[in-house]
């Protein structure tokens, strides 16, 4: 699935409202509304309306708009533009930011003025002056520092191809998963896979959990010590070049070191989660992520198994999803409870309470996490954690759960991604930056995975056992 046509389905999982403009130019022809579900319009170029346009929604839209220092929007925006002329070779002399008074509708269409003057006297070429004004709209989202905003500019594909009810073909190199996650200012190296997709390229060419990646197209996996989002591109394969990606690898196990080429290619498409039962009677459910109606094939597989012992629930790599499938998982181990709460900037809340229509499983619960359990994963582990529904196991989630986003169309077709609202723990605790810690830590290696060893699941064995 195209990542905007996914947006603008998921836009609508938040509850919000169209922006109303307030604080930008008469230039605004459009205010920013929440993106429609399906695909959104075809892509245009990127103006000094857009701009313009994006600037009034964060500020009326965002969670922390109303405390937020407009100027400071303009300022990153304006550095970007500028940086962004360098790397071109395009600097102007008069391209420089123009005084600001305070004035919100003054400054902008000062900021305006200078912007479309610098980008007029540009060539006449349609693909520099939209690189200049993307580097614009990021430098001004980015300044936001928050981790659920984001401004998506992405030509829409084609949707993936059903083969047969319930299965789709992907395209990609087929590794799913790795550790340290992306940019984790925890993470650690080496640079190893966690998960690869059954009949892709990767799997075809032997790779499997616990390989270590030591250089991508021949530079180093990590840069001191992070992984960035432009290896992680070429790491899953890029849908536009479908360019071959090279890889150095080593395997613990077997102390092997060795090089391939993976050409990224189309590959039946697999479950987001799997279940089992284990020996011991004790149900395990993988879920790699919270898509709508989740909850209800966890609950199917968990009722097709009969009576177990209890139930282990992997969501190592979970990034998130939506927030009603968390809600209702959590729901089946308590009701009339408060799993967290959807905040203003000035500090007003409202309590998220479980869902007592969902019946209770009454079943010993453990939780594997790590720092790819993120978003609605956080909560659902803070949750679990504060509540006493069960025992998490692994490591320290992610801590990128700063609020539920709402998508926002803008008038060259792209999306603003923009947290409407701060989440916190059930508690009242802030989880966004910090992350949920585990009752029991349990981190896997590289060595463990290569190996065949999940030290995670063999404490939530234990675990359960002992109940």
């Amino acid at each position: 699935m195209s990542l905007r046509l996914f947006l603008t389905a998921s836009a609508l999982t938040a509850s919000v409202l169209g922006c109303t403009g307030a604080g930008a130019t008469a230039a605004v022809a459009e205010p920013c509304a929440p993106a429609p579900m399906g695909e959104a319009p075809p892509l245009k170029p990127t103006t000094a309306g857009t701009i313009e346009q994006a600037f009034a929604c964060i500020l009326t839209k965002f969670a922390g708009g109303p405390a937020l220092n407009h100027q400071v929007l303009l300022s990153a925006a304006f550095a970007g533009f500028t940086q962004e002329l360098q790397r071109r070779g395009k600097d102007q002399p008069d391209a420089t930011m123009p005084a600001l008074t305070g004035d919100r509708t003054r400054d902008l269409t000062a900021f305006s003025t200078v912007y479309q003057r610098i980008t007029d006297k540009l060539p006449d070429d349609p693909e520099l002056r939209q690189t200049v004004a993307e580097a614009t709209m990021k430098a001004m989202v980015a300044v936001l520092h928050d981790n659920h905003a984001a401004w998506i500019r992405e030509a829409p594909g084609p949707p993936p191809k059903k083969v047969e009810p319930g299965q789709i073909i992907e395209f990609g190199t087929g590794i799913a998963g790795y550790s340290p996650a992306e940019d984790d200012p925890a993470g650690r190296p080496p640079l190893f896979i966690t998960m690869v997709r059954s009949g892709s390229p990767a799997a075809r060419l032997g790779l499997r959990p616990g390989d270590v990646i030591r250089t991508v197209n021949g530079a180093p996996a990590l840069v001191d010590g992070r992984l960035s989002r432009k290896t992680v591109e070429v790491l899953l394969g890029d849908p536009t070049s479908k360019a071959p990606v090279r890889l150095a690898l080593h395997r613990p196990a077997t102390n092997r070191d060795w090089k391939v080429t993976i050409k990224p290619a189309t590959y039946p498409g697999s479950p987001l989660g799997f279940s089992q039962r284990l020996k011991g009677d004790i149900a395990y459910v993988k879920l790699a992520g919270f898509l709508p109606g989740g909850e209800k094939k966890v609950f199917a597989d968990l009722a097709k198994m009969g009576k177990v012992h209890g139930l282990i629930l992997d969501l190592r790599g979970n990034g998130g999803g939506f927030p009603g499938t968390a809600n209702k998982l959590v729901s089946a181990f308590a009701h009339g409870k408060t799993i967290g709460h959807l905040c203003d900037v000035k500090g007003a809340c409202e309590p998220k309470r479980t869902d007592d229509t969902v019946p209770l499983l009454n079943l010993p619960l453990v939780v594997l996490t790590d720092r790819g359990c993120a978003s609605a994963c956080d909560a659902f582990s803070a949750a679990v954690k504060d509540l006493g529904l069960g025992k998490l196991v692994g490591t320290r989630t992610a801590g990128i759960v700063s609020g539920p986003a709402g998508g926002f169309l803008l008038n060259d077709g792209s999306i603003l991604e923009l947290p409407t609202q701060y989440g916190l723990g059930p508690n009242k605790e802030i989880i966004n930056t910090i992350g949920v810690a585990p009752d029991h830590f349990a981190p896997v290696t590289a060595d463990d995975l290569s190996r065949g060893h999940d030290p995670g699941l063999t404490k939530a064995r234990e675990i359960i056992g002992g109940i």
